[in-house]
């Protein structure tokens, strides 16, 4: 008798463990198979250290085939599941396709960037969800420095001297503080001419700083964010974004080269191709993390609309906490459904909430216990030592040298703005141009089979864009972005690439022409999470759909030149600031929200 097949979609923080966890309950008694578009797990809570250059980006990245014994990763992007027929179907990473068949599916998608309809953002915008964004954010931050060092202009100075983050969560309030302390560093050693200090700002429509942690922590995460120079600004947002500055709901004006998008994070839209029962864009689960009437689906993460036994009515919140937890007891169901064990419902405790404030400075509450400084410093430090499942000592190692060495400011120039749209499938892999050409499928203009029809579980590109439900994205253990990555929809207005035609569905079509002739016009790039949100909440996943028809397909090994040059028919980037508005070619006008 041939063992069961086992296929994880996503290696999050939910993913991740539930792999983990299976793999040590079966022992060899069914085939485990991880499907995620990276080699690695994210552990998103750390993320902003490395935009600040306090950790190398391999230190945040936990190799799964090395951490994950008898379990199969395969690489590439969920694209459509059949549930009738128990198929998962994929695009690998340079192009081909694939189906993985299952006798129990676990879908541990996660989220994606939580989009806003403010004209420009899309454009101008860019998330902070992966390690491209990071390394893009990183070598951006630095250039502006510079080039501002080398203005001799003082508003030229003070614009490209000024760093926008919108959403005052976890993710965005620690990148703040972060990137204060980061250009801080630079400009004592490069001091600008014009006597321009820089400065950053931090915007939320909530009414304080953090508004998910208890209020003295909310109080002490903005005193540090003001004594470092941070302009926090609550009940104010951006209304509009340009290529020179934004535009703010108060009416004022900011001239600025950075906008980083932390506004939150949503479920990553695969999972609505199921055609199955929704809470707020997420999977509806039993408390066992069991689809009701498939007991062959389970569900967990930010993808998963868990009830919360403590607080009857509700649903666990999108945080890595949750989806951490998920995943063991997830991994508990799925091994008893094959007679291994019992099952057990999902019940969790607050275990508090920590955020790295950068230095010294941290907030944290570890079991229900307020705490600041110092103190919260070590013990936020030592919390992710705990949580990360790989690494720790690497990690420790680039602490301490921290302490001792100053911090390297320079840019590395692997990443280019266009690479890291707002809008991306896939947040955690950067685009790249002439890649292979993706498979294509046998639909029309509108996104449906020729003749009209949508046949329910047939796999399917689904990805609603601005769909209810984004929560805030936490990120930090106990309240940081769930994890189970990046996904998302292919870009509408995507830095220096054309916008995709999308069918009913929202998903990428291929706008009635023939994909080969839409290709022959050259690659574009897509769009993206999450967050999430990991960042705190712990990181991303496989599964998107197909990227744009005539999007680039990433490519499997480094580029042979210095970085890939901008898609075909199109504007460079400049100097690294965002890209102006995108000049469509496809006869219809771009627009201007996302």
């Amino acid at each position: 008798m041939s063992r069961p097949r086992i296929v994880i979609v996503g290696a999050g923080f939910a993913g991740y463990r539930t792999a983990r966890t299976l793999s040590r309950l079966t022992r060899h008694q069914a085939d485990i198979t991880v499907l995620n578009p990276t080699d690695y797990f994210l552990y998103l809570p750390l993320l902003p250290q490395v935009a600040a250059g306090i950790l190398e980006p391999r230190r945040v990245s936990v190799s799964l085939s090395g951490t994950l014994p008898h379990v199969r990763l395969v690489l590439g992007e969920a694209d459509g599941i059949d549930l009738d027929g128990h198929t998962v179907h994929y695009t690998g990473p340079e192009g081909e396709g694939g189906t993985l068949p299952f006798d129990r599916l676990v879908l541990a998608a996660g989220s994606v960037n939580k989009l806003l309809p403010i004209p420009g953002v899309a454009e101008h915008a860019h998330g902070f969800r992966g390690l491209p964004e990071a390394l893009y954010l990183r070598d951006h931050v630095t250039r502006q420095v510079e080039l501002a060092a080398a203005a001799g202009d003082r508003a030229e100075c003070a614009a490209r001297c000024t760093f926008v983050v919108v959403g005052a969560g976890y993710t965005g309030t620690e990148v703040a503080a972060h990137g204060a302390m980061y250009t801080d560093a630079q400009v004592r050693r490069h001091p600008m001419r014009t006597g321009v200090r820089p400065r950053w700002m931090l915007l939320d429509v909530a009414p304080r700083v953090m508004p998910e942690m208890d209020e003295r922590l909310s109080r002490t995460a903005e005193r540090v964010l003001r004594q470092r120079g941070v302009d926090v600004r609550m009940g104010i947002s951006v209304k509009e974004a340009t290529h020179d500055g934004v535009l703010l709901t108060d009416g004022t004006s900011v001239d600025t080269r950075t906008l980083v998008w932390c506004v939150g994070v949503r479920p990553d839209p695969l999972v609505e191709s199921l055609g199955l029962p929704m809470e707020r864009g997420r999977l509806l689960v039993d408390p066992h993390l069991q689809v009701p009437g498939r007991p062959e689906l389970f569900a967990c993460g930010d993808v998963a609309a868990v009830p919360d036994l403590n607080q009857p009515g509700q649903y666990t919140p999108m945080t890595a906490q949750h989806a951490w937890r998920h995943g063991k007891v997830c991994a508990q169901n799925v091994a008893a459904s094959l007679g291994i064990g019992k099952r057990r419902a999902y019940r969790h405790r607050d275990l508090g909430f920590v955020v790295d404030l950068g230095g010294a400075k941290a907030a944290a509450n570890p079991l229900g216990l307020p705490m600041s400084g110092p103190a919260a410093g070590a013990v936020t430090r030592g919390y992710h030592l705990a949580a990360m499942p790989g690494n720790r000592v690497r990690v420790a190692a680039d602490w301490l040298l921290d302490a001792v060495l100053p911090r390297q400011a320079v840019q590395l120039g692997l990443v280019r703005s266009w690479s890291v749209p707002l809008e991306s499938s896939s947040p955690e892999v950067a685009r790249v141009p002439g890649g292979p050409e993706r498979p294509t499928k046998d639909t029309g203009p509108t996104g449906k089979p020729p003749d009209g029809t949508e046949t329910k579980n047939q796999p399917r590109d689904r990805a609603a864009k601005n769909q209810p439900g984004g929560e805030p994205a936490k990120n930090q253990p106990g309240g940081e972005p769930a994890k189970g990555q990046p996904g998302g929809e292919p870009a509408k207005n995507p830095p220096h690439g054309e916008r995709t035609a999308r069918g009913r569905s929202g998903s990428p079509r291929a706008s009635g022409k023939p994909r080969r002739a839409v290709e022959a016009a050259g690659p574009r790039p897509t769009r993206g999470g999450s967050g999430k949100a990991s960042r705190g909440t712990a990181a991303g996943s496989a599964r998107k759909r197909p990227t744009a028809p005539s999007g680039p397909s990433r490519s499997a090994g480094p580029p042979t030149d210095p970085g890939p040059e901008p898609p075909a028919n199109q504007p460079p980037p400049g100097p690294d600031i965002a890209p102006g508005p995108v000049k469509r070619t496809d006869g219809r006008a771009a627009e201007g929200d996302s």
